[in-house]
């Protein structure tokens, strides 16, 4: 797999032209995924999970951008919403196991995770992106 191109000038590429679109790598993980426009400004404006309802109004719109995209052929749109929806899980995740979002301490040590991990606000904001991203995605 060709690794993410970071040289590229991401700030005057426009990945919905054809031409531009030939140079857009997937990556490892979600390598780029703020830098792709205008893909990152469409969609990161519906990334929230601060809460249960916020999670469900962001992952929906942003499964909905998904289909969208689909509708159209449009590749990297489509690898985009997913990335952001993987993403919006993995948020929620890391802040429902470290409150400040935050894995290690200042002495590199890894932080014990909150006692209420499994089951408090972000938790359950993380469980609703991973299922929107797992039963609607892979449609």
């Amino acid at each position: 797999m060709k690794e993410f191109d970071y040289d590229l000038d991401y700030k005057s590429l426009d990945f919905t032209d054809a031409e531009t679109r030939k140079l857009y790598r997937i990556g490892r993980g979600e390598q780029g995924v703020l830098l792709v426009r205008p893909y990152t400004h469409d969609i990161c404006s519906h990334w929230r999970f601060v809460d249960e309802d916020t999670a469900i109004a962001s992952s929906h719109k942003i499964y909905e951008m998904f289909c969208r995209y689909k509708r159209r052929n449009g590749f990297v749109g489509m690898g985009m919403a997913r990335k952001f929806l993987e993403m919006g899980y993995a948020g929620s995740k890391r802040y429902a196991n470290h409150n400040s979002g935050r894995k290690y301490a200042k002495d590199g040590s890894v932080s014990s995770c909150e006692k209420d991990c499994l089951t408090n606000v972000k938790a359950r904001s993380a469980k609703i992106f991973k299922e929107v991203k797992e039963w609607r995605v892979s449609e």
